[in-house]
């Protein structure tokens, strides 16, 4: 009897030691889960990474930053020059436009 007792005590203790590696097994699941997600977020960064590698290399081959700087700068200033242009015409014309309606009432 006492062998059949100790077999008893022994099958639920190795049991026991069974399930605890079971959930150590299924956490160390989620944990690889979880590893995977950030590698996949990691890759597709370092994808977006290479995008705009390339994209800057393209626009080094087109222009330097400090010439782009200066395009830019021309740019602001031809903007100006237009409001400025655009808004000198205006009011010629509504000068002439007064003009006109003067020596036209009388």
């Amino acid at each position: 009897m006492s062998g059949q007792n100790g077999w008893e005590t022994y099958s639920k203790l190795v049991l026991q030691q069974l399930e605890t590696l079971g959930v150590g097994i299924e956490a160390l699941r989620t944990e690889l889960q979880d590893v995977k997600s950030e590698l996949t977020e990691l890759k597709a960064k370092e994808d977006r990474i290479h995008d705009l590698k390339a994209w800057k290399e393209k626009m080094d081959d087109l222009v330097s930053p400090p010439q782009l700087a200066s395009m830019i700068a021309e740019v602001e200033a031809l903007k100006i020059f237009k409001t400025k242009a655009v808004t000198i015409f205006m009011v010629v014309q509504a000068i002439v436009g007064f003009i006109l309606a003067y020596t036209h009432i009388t």
